[in-house]
């Protein structure tokens, strides 16, 4: 028996892999978790190019532009409502005056009456809120003279007119109230344009800004060649308006007239062209001074702040807003621009600048950028017009 166990093939012993086994299991199933979720992940969106930057930011500083529009309006408004309501307050408080005055008056009526012996009913009624009650009785009123009468006419009047200031007062308040909120609202909205403006131009890099600066440059480069075309055909049609005119006089018509062309029209009197250049001599001394939204000067200014502080240098007084000034005088072409002229912008009305010649304005632009002197093809007209 011995030997026959002798012979027997040993038994290959199998080590248990199940450890093993069981981290495999856990890694292929943090693998299989990962790919699912990337797969059925959303997509991370692609960088915008430096063309689509800059879009987005010209038009984050448009609505910004708009935005101010939006805040100067509802500032004027608010400014205008709170005088109003000043004033209202004043005349309500002057009529109570008046009215406290009356009703001392009429005090001392009663207190005559009370000690001539008269009716308690006199005393009432002279002491009382409203008399109106006791008006109509005609045996008392027989006891007054005629001034007395007439002081309780003029109270029951001044008692009217009280009231009535005091509605009035309150629903201003109530407009103010509205004008206010608006301000506000105007105010975060500009903020949050520019914030975002600031942000995408934060995130290029600096090859992009190079790119982004090349891209102005061209953009100015066009603008001014624009600008020298017009300033170009503006010449040429004021040289033919000279000759025209003179041609006229030595025909012996006399009439020294001539039609059409830039250099013509209303605006060529010398009144204008006086105001223009005391218009443009207050505009160039602005230049390089920042542009703040909703300021006025005169150590900043907005784009339409600009504009109605040159003209009021000139003695002509223009509305705060784009939306306001562009409906001030005459319309005008932009083949006929004469120095002086507002020139307005996009579609919104949201931008303005002052037409110097040659194709070129003076402006305060955009928050970051200074009052400079640029091209009137740099940004897209609406159209423009002749203040006086």
């Amino acid at each position: 028996m011995p030997a026959l166990a002798s012979h027997r093939k040993p038994r290959t012993r199998v080590r248990t892999t199940t450890p093993a086994l069981g981290l495999t299991t856990a890694a292929l199933a943090s693998v299989t978790l990962l790919s699912t979720q990337s797969a059925t992940a959303a997509p991370a969106e692609p960088k915008p190019t430096v063309e689509e930057v800059q879009k987005r930011v010209d038009d984050l500083y448009r609505q910004a532009g708009t935005a101010t529009q939006r805040y100067n309006e509802a500032k004027s408004a608010s400014a205008a409502q709170r005088s109003k309501v000043d004033a209202l307050l004043d005349a309500a408080a002057e009529r109570a005056e008046k009215l406290n005055e009356t009703r001392r008056e009429l005090g001392r009526y009663a207190a005559a009456q009370y000690r001539s012996g008269g009716i308690s009913p006199t005393a009432t009624f002279f002491l009382a809120d409203d008399p109106q009650s006791y008006f109509d009785q005609d045996q008392l009123m027989g006891r007054m003279t005629s001034r007395q009468q007439k002081t309780v006419a003029d109270f029951r009047t001044q008692q009217k007119e009280a009231a009535a200031k005091r509605v009035e007062a309150t629903k201003s308040l109530e407009t103010l109230t509205e004008s206010q909120a608006t301000l506000r609202t105007s105010k975060q909205q500009v903020q949050q344009r520019l914030a975002e403006a600031r942000s995408l131009l934060s995130k290029l890099t600096a090859e992009e800004k190079a790119r982004l600066a090349e891209l102005e440059r061209r953009k100015e480069a066009e603008a001014t060649r624009k600008a020298e075309e017009l300033a170009r055909r503006q010449a040429a049609a004021t040289k033919a308006d000279s000759a025209a005119e003179e041609e006229t006089t030595q025909g012996g018509t006399g009439s020294g007239t001539a039609t059409g062309g830039a250099g013509t029209g209303t605006g060529t009197d010398s009144g204008y062209a006086s105001k223009a250049d005391q218009v443009l001599a207050f505009a160039r001394a602005q230049i390089g001074k920042p542009y703040v939204w909703g300021a006025t000067g005169p150590s900043s200014y907005d784009c339409s702040g600009l504009t109605q502080a040159a003209w009021r240098a000139a003695g002509v007084d223009l509305p705060r807003t784009t939306w306001d000034q562009v409906k001030v005088g005459t319309r005008v072409a932009t083949a006929d621009l004469l120095p002086g002229d507002l020139v307005f912008f996009y579609d919104d009305i949201s931008h303005v600048g002052i037409y110097k010649g040659d194709g070129m304005m003076i402006h305060a632009p955009k928050p970051g950028a200074n009052v400079r002197e640029e091209s009137i093809y740099y940004m897209p007209i609406y159209g423009s017009v002749r203040p006086a």
